[in-house]
């Protein structure tokens, strides 16, 4: 009976160890992306809005690290880790991001594929989206139009909005796609990933700093900060970054990431092995 107990225990134990299979991911989220979207459409704005104003840390660490750094070729690296600072607050306070929502909304919609499920996603992103650019851009004007931030510390976030805003459109654009499929592939690995979601956040989130990937909403913290400083005009801030940065986005997490990972899950259910 005892070593019974012990074989059974080390099972589970070694269950305990063993990676989640793809099918149990898909499952995790697709149960997720169900729950959120039964959501009211009030509740996803304020979460939103939450969203929105909380990834203005990103701009804001990144660039109180720069303005405090060398002006080196290193400094860089050092910098963007404050980019992740923003994903950080919104994901582990389960706030709604719209790159996010590229990824979890979609599943439904593939299983069901309805005009109903469809209407749902387009009220889930359209809602989220708007909160989403609104508090970017509160954030944006309190930056640049207090005296909350030094001199230097302005410079700093004048730099970053110039470098954002430096690519022409298509550049903006397919660097978008990488955004939305790094940001997307980090929804679909946070479910199991227990003890070691903040270093996947992290991680990720850093690489689409360093690789000034354009991401919508971090992106409109930054280039509304500079049209707020009147840097930029606000046409150009909206046709020239937040316009391709969306499109991409939006091709990088459904296409690349739900599309691809619902296509896995659907075949290999059909060929048994699943």
């Amino acid at each position: 009976m005892i070593e019974e107990n012990r074989s059974g225990s080390n099972q589970q134990e070694s269950s305990l160890h063993q990676s989640p299979s793809a099918k149990a991911i898909h499952h995790a989220i697709f149960l997720e992306a169900e729950t959120e979207l039964e959501r009211p459409s009030s509740a996803l704005f304020w979460s939103g809005l939450a969203a929105g104003l909380s990834m203005g840390f990103s701009m804001i660490a990144e660039g109180l690290l720069m303005a405090y750094l060398p002006d080196a070729h290193w400094s860089t690296l050092v910098s963007n880790f404050g980019y992740s600072l923003g994903f950080l607050i919104v994901i582990l306070g389960k706030q709604q991001l719209f790159t996010e929502n590229t990824l979890t909304p979609i599943l439904p919609l593939l299983h069901k594929k309805n005009g109903a499920t469809l209407w749902n996603v387009l009220r889930l992103w359209g809602i989220v989206l708007f909160a989403n650019l609104l508090g970017a851009l509160v954030i944006a004007l309190v930056s640049a139009h207090t005296t909350a931030f030094d001199a230097h510390v302005m410079s700093a976030f004048s730099k970053i909005g110039h470098k954002a805003m430096e690519q022409d459109f298509s550049a903006v654009l397919v660097r978008g796609i990488f955004a939305g499929w790094l940001i997307a592939l980090m929804v679909w690995l946070l479910p199991y990933a227990q003890s070691a979601r903040v270093w996947v956040i992290i991680f990720i989130t850093y690489i689409v700093g360093v690789g000034h990937f354009s991401h919508v909403v971090a992106g409109a913290v930054e280039t509304f900060t500079l049209a707020a400083m009147e840097q930029a005009t606000w046409w150009s801030v909206s046709v020239n970054y937040i316009l391709p940065a969306l499109i991409g986005n939006v091709i990088g997490g459904v296409i690349l990431v739900a599309a691809l990972n619902h296509a896995q899950i659907t075949t290999g259910e059909k060929a048994g092995y699943f």
